[in-house]
């Protein structure tokens, strides 16, 4: 049966259901009174609902509350071991896996550092040695917990760089900066046989993650608009918007900022992330005398850089300082870029190398972009930083295979049923084959 706009009862059952299911998880524990006017939901509707869900597992009882003039009301919220789901991110100088529960707590964790030998950031990127560490993770944290694979909601993977999707490939990864030309990673995750066909993989650009785990649950939270910027090795960013949808990932680390210049690991020249990520702001150190730590990791470099730019005590080492005042233009020049393309209301910085530098001159890049942009989005945008810690682009990817959960209303992937077309787009689909 179908309804006035074209959606079925199955479609309006599984909205209900997605509605309920989100209101309780980011706003519960809550009554089924308190349900209908969060959700717009009639009292039947709700009551229905609840009952669907809570016969289901995926809802239970959380106390009550007393109530004025009546009996106590039962108080509800998602269970949270009624699912589980994996966060993966790729990053730059490790794997890192880790399995949640509903709640996001992390049940368990597992890190793969990427190996630093050689003068590139490329080497470090080996696919089959990816591959084989996400192999090797997923397998690890389902053991350590006893968790059933068959259990799980799906497995979300933040990485480097363009994610495209074909029929017969899945994800594949388009990872210029990292050396990857158009890799299969889902194909290849399947092909090991490690989870059921029925356990679907998410694959998509970790700015994008960084940026939905802000919007869910950081400094995102009641932003109409906002542009969050994963800050590492390299500079990437993501464009959200305050509805539960996904938001958009842009390549904002390869926008020229000058013409001619610096040499970009994806191969032009002049790009952001030429000048702003933590591997050419290292370099650019040493390029103007400085003397970076050999022998370490980049987290380390650049904490070691920044000690010598503002030391606790003593003279600032002036080389490492120029650099880094030059950096937060650069910065600045590029927030100017994301302000007056996507007037967001808010710009977050995340990433472990923008929570290091922010903190010591977040004033001076705002104070950059706000020159450098139109008065108008300027004055109505605030520069912050993200909220989530450095580990946020897992709990993204955990997000990818949740917020696909709640679209389905609580649905496993299996459960999902295709109604037959209407006759009328039978008969015509036949006399065009014809």
């Amino acid at each position: 049966m179908t309804v006035r706009s074209g959606r079925t009862v199955r479609d309006l059952r599984r909205e209900n259901r997605t509605a309920v299911l989100q209101r309780l998880y980011f706003d519960g524990p809550l009554s089924r009174f308190s349900l209908g006017p969060a959700t717009g939901l009639s009292s039947g509707s709700v009551s229905n609902v609840v009952s669907e869900l809570m016969a289901e597992g995926l809802v239970e009882e959380a106390g009550s509350v007393d109530s004025v003039g009546g009996r106590p009301r039962t108080l509800l919220r998602v269970s949270p071991q009624s699912g589980h789901m994996i966060g993966i991110d790729v990053g730059e100088t490790r794997v890192r896996i880790e399995l949640f529960d509903l709640a996001l707590t992390e049940l368990a964790r597992v890190e793969k550092p990427l190996a630093t030998e050689g003068p590139r950031r490329v080497d470090r990127y080996d696919v089959d040695v990816v591959v084989r560490y996400l192999r090797e993770g997923i397998a690890e944290v389902l053991e350590r917990t006893g968790i059933p694979a068959q259990g799980l909601l799906g497995v979300g993977i933040g990485v480097p760089g363009i994610v495209a999707h074909s029929a017969a490939e899945g994800a594949i990864v388009h990872g210029q900066t990292i050396g990857w030309d158009a890799v299969p990673l889902e194909r290849y995750l399947r092909e090991s046989g490690l989870l059921p066909e029925t356990v679907p993989y998410y694959v998509d650009n970790g700015a994008k993650t960084l940026g939905q785990a802000e919007m869910w649950f950081g400094a995102g939270r009641g932003a109409k608009s906002a542009a969050v910027v994963l800050f590492g090795s390299g500079v990437g960013a993501c464009v959200v918007s305050a509805d539960m949808g996904p938001g958009r990932a842009v390549e904002w680390g390869h926008l020229t900022v000058r013409v001619r210049g610096r040499r970009c690991r994806c191969g032009a020249q002049g790009c952001l992330e030429a000048y702003a990520g933590a591997e050419a702001l290292l370099e650019r150190w040493a390029e103007a005398g400085g003397r970076p730590p050999t022998g370490v990791d980049e987290e380390t470099a650049l904490t070691a850089m920044l000690a010598a730019a503002y030391p606790a005590e003593g003279a600032a080492d002036e080389t490492a300082l120029e650099v880094l005042e030059e950096t937060a233009e650069y910065l600045g020049a590029g927030f100017s870029d994301l302000i007056n393309l996507f007037q967001p209301e808010r710009i977050l910085v995340g990433g472990w190398a923008g929570l290091q530098l922010g903190r010591r001159f977040l004033d001076s890049v705002r104070a950059h972009a706000t020159a450098y942009s139109l008065r108008y989005p300027a004055a109505h945008v605030t520069v912050d930083l993200g909220t989530l810690g450095p580990d946020a682009v897992t709990v993204g990817a955990a997000i990818l295979p949740l917020a696909d959960f709640f679209a389905r209303g609580g649905r496993p992937v299996e459960t999902e049923q295709k109604e037959p077309n209407p006759a009328w787009q039978t008969n015509l689909q036949d006399r065009a084959a014809q």
